[in-house]
């Protein structure tokens, strides 16, 4: 599973990359997670608004943080 914090760097974006990998971590799941600056490759996600979380090339959160329960959904889908 690749999971893709997208951001500049932000204090929300990197409360969202913390988050993600803890609950990453928490589950034992198997991803890797990988923090995307590059404002081109954002926005190429269509995303106009970060944080946002990417998995497996899905767009799943943009625009605040995610709640723990919501990244567990996502992992277990």
């Amino acid at each position: 599973m690749k999971i893709m914090i997208l951001g500049p760097g932000c204090a929300k974006c990197k409360t969202a990359e913390k988050i993600v990998k803890k609950v990453v971590a928490e589950t034992d799941t198997d991803a890797t997670v990988e923090k995307v600056t590059d404002m081109m490759e954002i926005a190429g996600y269509g995303v106009m608004s970060t944080p946002a979380v990417v998995v497996n090339g899905e767009v799943k959160c943009v625009g605040r943080i995610p709640e723990k329960d919501d990244i567990k959904l996502w992992l277990n889908s």
